[in-house]
């Protein structure tokens, strides 16, 4: 099987999307790849364990990625193993009443993890510059001032947006939150094939909306957007991760690798070391209890 390294997957300078393969299966098979998925969950959870105990950093972790391109299955298959105290799933949908009497980032902001704890976006604050990038007239919802008409939406508005999303991770990042930010990297093909699954499967059938087929017809344009969201937003705090993803076990698999490498290198994350007096008396405190 190939190693996993973070450095083939992460954005440090420009990428084209269309130059880089959707397709990786690490060269194994998917009993090997699910077996190696096992083992990198369980460092996983042995690291949360010590973040929770060290109490000083919380985790981010945002996937996006075009329909069908394997969201819930993977952050079931990732973090299955991890203690569900610690874990905090969010499903960004259209935003309700509610969140749009606030700004848009304020429903990502309330879900920033707690220290010790591990947050995970199922979509993102940057839908805010993809889906409404192809349809702004999604924005009028937000009744914002000074934007009235879609006309009014233009580079400006999103040049903006960029840059209040950096500053709101640079934020995150620089009180504790270590941010981690996946693109699951689909091929149209592969999507096409994943929803004739869902027809023609009945049980699958459920997952199917006629939106979706509307959806990939702009195909090109979220791909745009994406590309453009990955170039603006990758920074050394808060870098993105292009993941090849139309294989959903080797995917799951990349994604767990490069998780627990980049946080293993955080090295003053364990747990608290007794003071002298407890260390002292441990050998009393059993004697204690044995004797009840």
């Amino acid at each position: 099987m190939e190693k996993i390294k973070s450095s083939d997957y992460r954005v440090d300078a420009p990428v084209l999307l269309k130059e880089i393969s959707t397709e990786n299966t690490l060269g194994a098979e998917k009993k090997e790849l699910k077996k190696a998925l096992s083992q990198e969950r369980k460092k996983l959870s042995e690291f949360q364990n010590r973040m929770y105990a060290h109490g000083k950093y919380g985790v981010l972790i945002c996937i996006q990625g075009m329909d069908t391109a394997g969201k819930d299955s993977l952050i079931r298959e990732v973090f299955k193993d991890l203690n569900a105290r610690g874990v905090v799933v969010y499903s960004f949908k259209t935003p309700s009443a509610l969140e749009l009497r606030h700004d848009y980032l304020w429903r990502h902001y309330i879900a920033l993890p707690e220290r010790g704890k591990f947050s995970v976006f199922n979509r993102t604050h940057y839908e805010n510059v993809l889906v409404t990038r192809v349809h702004p007239e999604y924005v009028l919802n937000e009744n914002i001032p000074g934007i009235n008409t879609v006309e009014d939406i233009g580079p400006e508005f999103w040049d903006k947006r960029f840059e209040q999303i950096n500053n709101f991770e640079k934020n995150a990042s620089e009180n504790g939150t270590l941010v981690f930010k996946f693109f699951l990297h689909l091929s149209r093909e592969e999507q096409r094939q994943r929803l004739l699954r869902r027809l023609n499967k009945k049980k699958k059938n459920w997952k199917f909306s006629p939106g979706d087929l509307k959806e990939r017809k702009l195909w090109d344009q979220y791909q745009e957007y994406y590309e453009e969201a990955i170039n603006r937003t990758s920074t050394r705090h808060a870098p993105w991760y292009v993941l090849p993803a139309d294989d959903k076990a080797a995917c799951r698999l990349i994604l767990a690798g490069i998780l627990y490498d980049e946080l293993n290198a955080y090295k003053n994350v364990r747990e608290p070391e007794l003071d002298e007096e407890m260390l002292a008396n441990l050998e009393d405190y059993k004697k204690q209890l044995e004797e009840e």
